[in-house]
């Protein structure tokens, strides 16, 4: 999978490292020379300098093979101007933005980017909200309660236990995006085995949360 991240901050630059530690091709595009050169320092050749806001610059860093543009910049409008970019000029499948104030996600969302995502809502759900002791945690009401992100402990009980994620009959609008096990977390592959003492965060439409819990339980 080609990934490319806009954004040479915090998270532009961690996120690179994830992307690369889990052995997938990604670029760094960071528009601030001092910054990039920092972060190459750390991240080799995969970070270059430009800006992620002009065709030129997406078109260097082969935007037109990419399956995933995150843009990550600091600026709400920066991160828009990335994704219709990638979106409607280079036809990227899938275009992930970050913002830092919630109000702009209905424009986003108005203007086709549907994958945004607000450290502050999530954030600010997870302390509004009463978090249920079970195997099960709701950890943030997305898009309006559409969408949720969910933390599952697995047991020696769990019926997922000993099978990969590829195995799995998982609902058609669910993804598992990270298992964190012992102190490693990592981006699962289909061919990822699931152990005993995991947790995995999976983002799943709010109507089908009761089957991704079937799909975890404790088997008979």
């Amino acid at each position: 999978m080609y990934v490319i991240v806009v954004g040479g901050g915090k998270v532009g630059f961690y996120l690179t490292r994830t992307l690369i530690a889990e052995n997938h091709e990604v670029l760094l595009v960071e528009s601030d020379a001092k910054r990039a050169r920092a972060v190459r320092e750390d991240l080799g050749d995969v970070v270059v300098h430009g800006d992620g806001c002009e065709i030129r610059t997406m078109e260097e860093a082969g935007a037109n093979r990419a399956d995933v543009v995150a843009a990550v910049t600091g600026d709400d409008e920066d991160n828009l101007v990335v994704c219709q970019m990638a979106k409607k000029h280079f036809d990227v499948p899938r275009v992930i933005a970050r913002i830092n104030d919630p109000e702009n996600k209905a424009i986003y969302n108005h203007l086709g980017i549907s994958c945004v995502i607000s450290s502050t809502e999530i954030i600010y759900h997870m302390i509004e909200q009463q978090i249920p002791s079970a195997s099960l945690i709701p950890l943030a009401a997305l898009r309006n309660g559409d969408i949720e992100i969910v933390e599952i402990d697995l047991d020696g009980r769990s019926m997922a236990v000993g099978k990969s994620i590829g195995a799995l009959p998982l609902p058609p609008n669910a993804l598992v995006i990270s298992v964190l096990r012992g102190d490693a977390v990592t981006i699962p592959q289909a061919d990822t085995v699931l152990m005993n003492g995991d947790t995995v965060i999976s983002i799943v439409k709010a109507n089908e949360a009761e089957r991704l819990r079937s799909l975890f339980q404790v088997s008979a």
